[in-house]
């Protein structure tokens, strides 16, 4: 007889819009034990297993704290109330909470009422919209990428009207018939309960007592305070979109580069400060799909990306919005949890042309030959074969450049380069020797062609290291103290360290222009290096480690998406958090082509 051992959920905390997949250990009639699915369509020895789902709603009415999801509201601001701020992010369990939020919480009240003034309310539609449902219980919508109309969770519908049990003062709604279950808005505030039972395929009727878990009330998705784009001439361009959500400049495209966290880096004795339940791998993965499709941008360099994670979430999900997806693993012997590059492009803007796979390894190899004495080939091969890479994807734009040549038959080219450089920050000459192996590799491509590029990912090289010299100034100076490690020789001489491309970061255009909007930015830059003062936040460390670099021969800046500070973070606050789902922050960039783009 088929038989259940055990079910179990790696977290007990629902949050709406993250799938539940519980763990059920089964015992087959051979005594031999397995976790796989065992639907009525192939059942085993005639028997097969039926899930349920179920919201046990209260008759007591629940308000969940905004800072901490897991508790209850004892207090609600009223300025939230009159300022028509979603009634969710107004509720604190404690005087404590309310004050040590109150910075961040401030900025709402500030945003609400320049939404008003100017544009309306739309920033409440970045993340979505949460609100008071009728029966008084809090309710959540969630933005389009995470949830859809035609949203299911097994055969029976979602919000079943038929009771299907009661006790006491308790109600048990049936609310899904799939071993899955995606919490919805109707279930914040509530219990869920899952039931697996054995059924016999034949009579229909089950076979022994049911197993059954209950959840914790489930959360609604903890919502960051958007973040708008900033014009590089001071003008706010957040409300300016076109039909398709995108931002309604007639002839630039937009660039994001973002190192997502990999799951396999995500540990709770890493970080300790993120709550067990933001940091698992079913939220993040939501919230992340979340931020970066709301971004809307043509162009995405995510680094960090799982093979598995690729394959089975971001490539489908992205597909979904209209993405071509290519990939780039690191060259480990691992296949499935090793991360890798990954860049992502809209359909109806770009066609992919030429795809290049760098692999540092390869080149470390070649050089260890050409130079590295024979006695020395093992040890130069341990220190610089580290296994990143980086992904080169030309594309052909579809949309026509204001300023740029579009003379009939002429092919408008871009190359967009992702990389990851290696981490150890004692390794700086493999870090610099990587980064000038991969310039050289579009110095190749650019004097092939006439073509914009744009150098995307993370560095792992703040401002002031020789990496970013030489990407910023296209040299590094003899006398910089990162040259001082370099055991193998392999910097030397020094002159070589050095390309032609006219390289420019992004952010930069910050410094430049004028206006309040961009006075507020440069408070949130290194006035000494031009560069954010972080794109990575965590307890141990904070500083700026990634960068969109673009040709300015070609290229022009016209908007970024503003940087965070501290008011941005929640009070004592690192990364990854519940609002944030990566220790490092996006980037993203609007450009317009300013020269013509030959074949």
């Amino acid at each position: 007889m088929l038989s259940v051992v055990r079910v179990h959920l790696p977290s007990d905390i629902p949050i709406v819009g993250c799938e539940l997949s519980p763990y059920v250990l089964l015992r087959k009639p051979d005594k031999s034990v397995i976790n796989e699915d065992v639907p009525e369509t192939a059942p085993i020895d005639g028997q097969f297993l039926r899930y349920k789902w179920y919201r046990i709603q209260s008759d007591k009415k629940v308000a969940v704290c905004s800072v901490h999801p897991t508790e209850q509201a004892t207090l609600q601001c009223i300025g939230c109330v009159k300022a028509k701020i979603p009634v969710t992010k107004s509720y604190h369990c404690s005087p404590k909470c309310f004050s040590d939020a109150w910075q961040h919480h401030r900025v709402l009240h500030d945003r609400a009422a320049s939404a008003v003034n100017e544009n309306g309310g739309e920033e409440e539609d970045m993340f979505g919209r949460l609100s008071s449902s009728g029966s008084g219980v809090l309710s959540a919508g969630l933005a389009p990428s995470a949830s859809s109309p035609n949203l299911t969770n097994g055969s029976t519908s979602l919000y079943p009207v038929a009771v299907t049990q009661r006790s006491g003062s308790e109600t048990w709604f049936e609310v899904g018939r799939s071993k899955t279950y995606t919490p919805s808005a109707d279930d914040i505030g509530h219990v869920l309960k899952f039931e697996c039972v054995v059924v016999d395929a034949e009579t229909k009727q089950t076979v022994g007592h049911p197993m059954t878990l209950t959840t914790s009330r489930v959360i609604p998705a903890p919502t960051p305070t958007p973040r708008r784009m900033i014009s590089v001439s001071g003008a706010d361009v957040m409300g300016h979109l076109d039909p398709d959500g995108r931002i309604a400049s007639a002839g630039t495209f937009t660039v994001v580069s973002y190192n997502i966290l990999a799951d396999a880096y995500a540990t709770s004795d890493t970080y300790s400060y993120c709550p067990s339940w933001a940091l698992s791998w079913p939220y993040r993965r939501q919230n992340l799909l979340r931020e970066i499709v709301t971004y809307r941008a043509d162009i995405v360099c995510l680094q960090e990306v799982q093979y598995d994670h690729f394959e089975e979430f971001f490539s489908p999900e992205l597909d979904k919005h209209g993405y071509h997806a290519l990939y780039k693993r690191k060259t480990s012997e691992v296949t499935h949890t090793v991360d890798g590059c990954a860049t992502f492009f809209r359909r109806d803007r770009f066609t992919h042309v030429k795809k290049y796979e760098v692999e540092f390894n390869k080149a470390a190899q070649s050089l260890t030959e050409a130079v590295v004495p024979t006695t020395q080939k093992k040890t130069a091969l341990n220190r610089l074969v580290k296994d990143n890479v980086a992904l080169i994807a030309v594309l052909e734009a579809k949309f026509s450049q204001q300023g740029a040549d579009t003379t009939p038959g002429k092919r408008q080219l871009l190359c967009v380069a992702n990389t990851h450089v290696n981490v150890h920050q004692e390794l700086k000459d493999v870090k610099l020797w990587q980064v000038h192996t991969l310039l050289k590799g579009l110095e190749k491509i650019a004097n092939s062609a006439d073509i914009p590029m744009l150098v995307c990912g993370d560095f792992n090289s703040t401002p002031a290291s020789a990496p970013h010299a030489l990407l910023a100034m296209g040299k590094v100076d003899p006398l910089h103290p990162d040259l001082a490690v370099d055991p193998l020789g392999i910097l030397r001489p020094h002159t070589k360290l050095a390309h032609q491309l006219p390289l420019v970061s992004a952010y930069s255009s910050f410094a430049r222009g004028m206006g309040p909007a961009l006075e507020q930015q440069r408070r949130r830059m290194d006035p000494s290096t031009n560069e954010p003062l972080f794109t990575n936040c965590t307890r141990d460390f904070i500083g700026t480690h990634d960068y969109i670099f673009y040709t300015a021969d070609s290229l022009t800046v016209e908007s970024l998406l503003e940087l965070l500070d501290e008011d941005s973070l929640r009070k004592d606050t690192a990364l990854p958090s519940p609002e944030w789902s990566s220790d490092h922050i996006a980037l993203l960039a609007e450009f317009r082509c300013k020269s013509r783009i030959r074949r």
